[in-house]
């Protein structure tokens, strides 16, 4: 039977070509095997303090379940779920309802918020989970997938009534989140669970990366480049020259065998 698979991880962020300062936050807690990628927004500031403050809830919170998986949790757990994927749902609504307090006794932070997207490696598997326009992509046998499905004003409308490409192209609400961390005192996650293959390759990506960069463009930069270190930064250098209109962050994941 063959050993258990490796995972090889590469992360980088850039303040793309348009803006001043990155609100974008990345970990990579290989300890864990928790991957994170945040995307503030709320302005100057505020921004970047929604996206660290979710990293950092999320990792202090995993640093204190690993030491003690009995302690008390202050939600629910959902008997539907096992106990890692649980673990997880329960990190991110702490990150958001932490995001949301703090934005209520500050003005400044007033309307600050963040999305998430991260990764959790498990003995036999990972668990994705999400909110807002932040993506997962998989590299399999050459093809890319979108594991993640964006919580955007623009993919409801997609879902709602079929736009045609000009009319996605020309939306005018690109950039309107319909969910994300601090927005409420409640959050619901979006979860899935997926099997990694040898030689699958996971992207996790903020917007600024897959808004100027096709799927198609990353595929052919993950599947040319073997060093992950120099595909994050091909990544980054692509979306840059394609404009780079936003901050942008990638953490790329590959299992060896």
């Amino acid at each position: 039977m063959a050993g258990p698979l490796r995972i090889e991880v590469a992360g980088e962020t850039n303040v793309g070509m348009k803006r001043n300062h990155n609100e974008d936050n990345f970990s990579i807690v290989e300890e864990s095997g928790l991957y994170i990628v945040a995307d503030g927004m709320g302005g100057h500031a505020s921004g970047e303090v929604a996206s660290k403050m979710a990293v950092d809830a999320l990792r202090e919170f995993f640093a204190a379940t690993a030491q003690d998986p009995e302690r008390t949790w202050p939600y629910k757990m959902d008997r539907s779920k096992g106990y890692e994927e649980n673990r997880l749902i329960t990190g991110i609504k702490l990150a958001n309802l932490r995001i949301y307090e703090s934005a209520q006794r500050d003005a400044r932070q007033r309307g600050m918020g963040t999305t998430i997207v991260t990764m959790f490696a498990v003995e036999d598997g990972v668990y994705v989970a999400h909110v807002g326009d932040s993506r997962i992509y998989r590299v399999r046998d050459n093809k890319i997938e979108q594991l993640t499905e964006d919580h955007s004003l623009l993919n409801d409308y997609i879902k709602m009534k079929r736009l045609t490409p000009e009319e996605i192209a020309n939306f005018p609400h690109k950039n309107v989140i319909v969910r994300a961390l601090g927005m409420k005192d409640t959050v619901k996650v979006d979860t899935r669970y997926e099997q990694p293959r040898a030689n699958d390759v996971y992207l996790l990506c903020s917007d600024g990366l897959s808004g100027p960069v096709t799927d198609e463009d990353m595929l052919q930069i993950i599947t040319t480049t073997t060093d992950l270190k120099a595909c994050a930064a091909g990544l980054i250098e692509r979306g840059n020259a394609n404009g780079g209109p936003d901050n942008i962050t990638v953490i790329l994941a590959r299992w060896v065998a």
